[in-house]
């Protein structure tokens, strides 16, 4: 019987196996206090109490959540549908062969990547004079944009240069060699960039209470502060944060889901089917012997 051993560490024997799941107990002992002092704090401080949990179950608290989650949705739509196109412009522009379009799109990609998302937020919203929703939507489209322009780029030189290199000797024009030989191949790479920067900009959209967007966190926000509601800061936290999580965990499950997708397509399989031994390929019936 052979013991496999690993390239990268040896494989631990009994005494580090033995310390391996005392660090581990004692992690979860300490784990377990910093979860049990966190909810006994919560208890401590009546966070728990009906008058703090009363206002979910007024009509009009409801339809203002539900509000600002649909505002909040609005502007995250809103945001995806432009700047990936954005990000896919300019980093065409980067990759071109032109030298004065590569340096256009290089300036204005690292212009906008550079900036604060809410200096840019502001800026369009007091010096233009725009609503706050397309306020917040032109901010982080320019910001996301330019982030996910430096994805697709990094994603496209990530495919291997021989691939590049046999489309042409084909005779395809880049276009074509774009289109249908490095971004195919390149998006399984990128997918997973891309959605973590979907899920910034869906966060990024709680910025637009600072310009009076009423959005979700702006809705529970009013709530919080609320004098008449006891202040539940801490219950508008606990209803609020799961729903932004679970938000950013289905942007996630649908990453996962077009990846394997993508993995079961033919497209991406590719290959071309291969004849069973003995049978002569390419001679004509008169070669075979």
């Amino acid at each position: 019987m052979t013991v496999e051993s690993s390239a990268l560490y040896d494989i631990p024997g009994p005494k580090a196996l033995s310390r391996h799941r005392l660090y581990g107990g004692i992690a979860l002992l300490l784990i377990a206090a910093l979860i049990g002092w966190v909810v006994y704090m919560l208890f401590h401080t009546h966070q728990f109490t009906y008058a703090k949990w009363q206002p979910f179950e007024y009509r009009g608290v409801q339809d203002l959540l539900l509000r600002g989650l649909g505002n909040t949705l609005q502007a995250f739509g809103w945001t995806v549908l432009f700047a990936l196109p954005f990000g896919a412009l300019f980093a065409a522009g980067r990759l071109s062969d032109h030298r004065v379009v590569r340096w256009l799109a290089t300036l204005v990609v690292e212009f906008f990547r550079a900036m604060p998302v809410l200096v840019m937020i502001f800026f369009v919203f007091v010096a233009l004079k725009v609503q706050p929703l397309w306020a917040l939507v032109a901010g982080l489209v320019l910001y996301n944009g330019s982030v996910l322009a430096e994805v697709f780029r990094a994603g496209v030189l990530a495919v291997p240069k021989g691939q590049r290199e046999a489309a042409f000797a084909l005779g395809m024009r880049k276009t074509q060699v774009m289109t249908y030989v490095l971004v195919p191949q390149a998006n399984r790479a990128m997918l997973p960039a891309i959605i973590s920067q979907l899920v910034v900009a869906l966060k990024d959209t709680s910025l637009g209470f600072l310009i009076t967007f009423e959005e979700f966190l702006h809705a529970g926000k009013l709530i919080a502060t609320n004098l008449d509601y006891d202040l539940p800061f801490i219950p508008v936290v606990m209803v609020i944060a799961p729903i932004y999580i679970g938000m950013c965990l289905l942007l996630s499950w649908l990453a996962r889901f077009v990846e394997r997708r993508s993995r079961r397509s033919p497209s991406a399989r590719g290959g071309a089917p291969v004849a069973k031994a003995g049978v002569p390929v390419g001679l004509p019936p008169s070669a075979q012997l």
